[in-house]
């Protein structure tokens, strides 16, 4: 599956639709739950950032 290869990938950069706006964060991957279909980043500060894979447009 494609997106449990995002996981062997260092670092990405995630752009995606939140609350009808665009935005971005980069990071590694640190969580992927494909049964509430989310994606969670953790950048070099160690935040989390989650993601709804649905808002996704563009993984760099």
């Amino acid at each position: 599956m494609i997106l449990k290869e995002l996981t062997k990938i260092h670092f990405i950069t995630i752009t995606y639709y939140k609350d009808g706006v665009l935005q971005t964060c980069k990071g590694r991957v640190h969580k992927l739950d494909l049964y509430e279909q989310t994606v969670s980043l953790k950048d070099e500060n160690h935040q989390v950032c989650s993601i709804r894979l649905s808002g996704i447009k563009e993984i760099l």
